[in-house]
């Protein structure tokens, strides 16, 4: 299966955004990840619902939506309603990862758990049979631009064993510090979607960029 690529939104010009999601498209990605943060979970904050809101009107791409934010069970509704097609938290976020997944999947939309670089692998026990995606996090939640942490490639290889020993359904998305550079040790360790950032934005030709990593 071919390595699905997301460009994170959030590494585009947010002057831009029409644009951003156009261009995205005709470089031939796949999905669009939005990176939403609060200022509280992550000490950093990005958008909310009514950019999502935005995106929505400009693409049919799949909207990716990361929340990086406390109590994600408070909002997870008001972003599938924005238009968001998939939405991932942190579980230690959330004082009701059940609830918050129950909802999503209530409003016809892919739910999925996130484990940022700082967290074990077992944050996620209970809940990969309900899941669409897992997502792991190569940096630590917050920033872009940050240097790739190999040793948490470890957690996808984990996720791909479960998923094979169990037969569970979900996709395994990697997030920080992705390039062609490293796409291939992430294929390897099971990954099936990669989020990419300031490989794509800053590339000097984006559609070739992540067409190195459609492997």
């Amino acid at each position: 299966m071919t390595m699905k690529v997301a460009p994170s939104i959030l590494s585009a010009d947010f002057g831009k955004m029409a644009e951003a999601v156009q261009n995205v498209k005709d470089w031939g990605a796949d999905w669009v990840h939005c990176d939403v943060m609060d200022g509280v979970y992550v000490p950093n904050i990005t958008f909310g619902m009514p950019m999502v809101k935005a995106l929505r009107k400009y693409t049919d791409m799949v909207l990716d939506v990361h929340l990086m934010i406390t109590k994600p069970e408070k909002y997870v509704g008001q972003f599938c309603d924005a238009g968001a097609d998939l939405v991932t938290f942190h579980p230690e976020a959330s004082d009701d990862v059940q609830g918050a997944l129950d909802l999503i999947k209530s409003k016809g939309k892919r739910c999925g758990l996130v484990i940022n670089a700082d967290q074990p692998f077992d944050i996620v026990d209970g809940y990969l049979d309900q899941i669409d995606l897992l997502l792991i996090m190569t940096v630590q939640a917050g920033f872009g631009g940050q240097s790739f942490k190999e040793d948490c490639v470890e957690k996808a290889r984990m996720g791909a064993r479960l998923r094979a020993q169990y037969g569970y359904e979900y996709e395994i998305e990697i997030d920080g510090g992705v390039s062609p550079k490293n796409i291939e040790l992430l294929k390897d360790a099971g990954a099936d979607v990669v989020v990419a950032g300031n490989s794509v934005f800053k590339s000097e030709d984006p559609a070739l960029t992540i067409k190195q990593m459609q492997i």
